[in-house]
């Protein structure tokens, strides 16, 4: 098989947080009010707002059927200057799609089980007070965005905005294939069970792929992510050269065949070793597109959407406005 596009070098990593705008400011809640301890989270931003002699915050719920686009998009067209969602990565996503691009920042509450993007922000997701102390009066730091776009087996097309690890293949199945009651009681550990199951076996997949629009090339994988930044739940970086503000996409390619090429495959993540291995490999590029004969699972920030037969990501250089501690 051919080499694929040369990693791209970058040295544009965490960029330093400015202070917001001085004076009271317009704070809006996106509220799962599903999520263990929604009610408190409200208190607690209303409190702050209360004590710093701002506005009462405006407070948008999320439903079953619409996740959070139309109370981000209420939360703009009321001249919000911090939009807070409080739920899982699902609510990030979708409030962080409505206001990338524009000079409304985010602040981060986890109230999920994975918490993807406040991990990789270093916030203590285990101190919900000192969350929302961040998320109304922390500094701000613009971070990429990413964009996937899936090309559906009837020919329907999708697009859906990332900010973590976006993937294809036997991750995607891994998450459509955890128990959600396993999950309320062991939280982001239940993945562990369900990646067990779906070790063994040669079940590679034969794709194609291109980098920065280079040629199509063939590999057989298990799977391909799409790393905005990588640290994961459990403290395991990895990717550690994937940061969240370079403009580059990390994309692994994992291929192993046996117990001997996972078992590489773990070392490598938790000693952080350098050096490629045959069963996966990093590449960096700011568009990636994939081809398969037969469609695949996909997934963004853990949420699984649907098989797909193209799939074409792209990175959004410094497109979020986030607070930080």
């Amino acid at each position: 098989m051919r080499r694929l596009k040369e990693q791209h070098s970058r040295s544009a990593v965490a960029a330093p947080a400015a202070p917001p705008p001085p004076g009271p400011q317009q704070v809006a809640i996106v509220l799962n009010p599903i999520k263990q301890r929604a009610h408190e989270t409200r208190l607690l931003i209303e409190a702050a707002c209360r004590g710093a002699g701002w506005p009462e915050p405006l407070v948008f719920h999320t439903t079953k059927q619409d996740p959070g686009h139309t109370a981000a998009r209420r939360a703009l067209e009321a001249g919000a200057d911090v939009v807070i969602p409080c739920g899982g990565d699902g609510t990030v996503r979708v409030v962080a799609e409505a206001l990338a691009g524009t000079d409304t920042a985010v602040g981060l509450v986890p109230l999920g089980t994975g918490n993807l993007l406040a991990r990789n922000l270093d916030l203590d997701v285990t101190h919900l007070s000192q969350c929302v102390y961040t998320a109304v009066f922390g500094r701000q730091r613009r971070i990429d965005t990413a964009t996937m776009t899936l090309t559906a087996p009837d020919g329907e097309t999708s697009r859906h905005t990332f900010l973590v690890i976006a993937g294809v293949g036997m991750d995607a199945e891994i998450l459509s294939d955890t128990s959600e009651d396993l999950k309320r009681v062991v939280g982001w550990m239940a993945y562990t069970e369900a990646g067990i199951r779906h070790m063994p076996g040669q079940r590679r997949r034969r794709v194609e792929i291109s980098l920065d629009d280079a040629d199509f090339q063939t590999r057989r994988v298990r799977s391909v992510l799409f790393a905005n930044c990588a640290k994961l739940p459990g403290g395991v970086d990895f990717i550690p050269d994937a940061y969240i503000d370079d403009g580059v996409l990390d994309v692994a390619i994992m291929s192993p065949r046996s117990l001997i090429g996972w078992i590489a495959m773990y070392v490598k993540i938790m000693v952080q070793h350098k050096r490629q291995l045959p069963v996966m490999q990093f590449y960096g590029a700011r568009k990636v597109s994939i081809r398969v004969p037969e469609p695949i699972e996909t997934q963004v920030d853990g949420d699984v959407v649907g098989p797909a037969t193209r799939v074409d990501v792209e990175v959004h250089p410094a497109s979020l406005l986030v607070r930080v501690a």
